[in-house]
């Protein structure tokens, strides 16, 4: 019988709408969705999800790029202020960064640890206090889909076919039944949903 606990696994992720987070060109093929990222829907549904969360999961790419792109804004008195809320939290919040190549984290307030995703968050999911976030990181996320330990989705889908790219739901992951437990519609056509596991 599973162990019940206060923490939530949560993951976020900006998909097209055939299910793909970059395009055709490999990982940093992202321009598809750049119209959408930076809408007042996008930016509502990023401060919303990192609301609860004391625990952020990486994977290290995610890391290298998020935390470099996002500290500087942190101090940012001209940015959005979501965006601000957003980039203090990431910056303030606990990390564990999952990685192979990496010896130590060379960001604060975050570790670096070697070891399967699923081993990692079912250990944060078992102590502690508040939501894990694993931000961005379909390297993490998808071995967590495998495991059924993702509790909540946060997924802010772009009106846009990309035709080419990897997709997040790959064939075989176990049949799930999920509620939407929340949605909002940009004025460009950009859904910012939340679904979350029926047990």
């Amino acid at each position: 019988m599973m162990q019940q606990t206060s923490r939530t696994v949560a993951a976020n992720l900006s998909l097209s709408l055939d299910g793909r987070y970059h395009g055709p060109g490999g990982p940093a093929d992202f321009g598809a969705f750049l119209p959408y990222v930076a809408t007042d829907t996008a930016r509502d549904h990023l401060v919303r999800l990192c609301a609860g969360a004391t625990t952020a999961v990486l994977g290290r790419g995610n890391a290298e790029g998020f935390l470099g792109y996002w500290s500087p804004v942190a101090g940012d008195e001209a940015a959005d202020p979501r965006d601000r809320a957003y980039a203090r939290w990431l910056v303030d919040t606990p990390k564990v960064v999952l990685s192979r190549t990496l010896g130590t984290a060379p960001w604060p307030r975050a570790r670096v640890v070697d070891a399967p995703a699923a081993d990692v968050v079912r250990g944060l999911r078992d102590a502690g206090q508040g939501d894990v976030l694993v931000n961005s990181s379909p390297s993490v996320i998808k071995p967590l889909l495998a495991a059924d330990l993702i509790d909540r989705l946060y997924l802010l889908i772009a009106p846009v076919i990309v035709g080419g790219g990897e997709r997040l739901f790959d064939d075989g992951l176990p049949g799930t039944t999920w509620t939407l437990s929340s949605q909002v519609v940009g004025a460009q056509g950009e859904v910012a949903a939340v679904y979350d596991r029926v047990r």
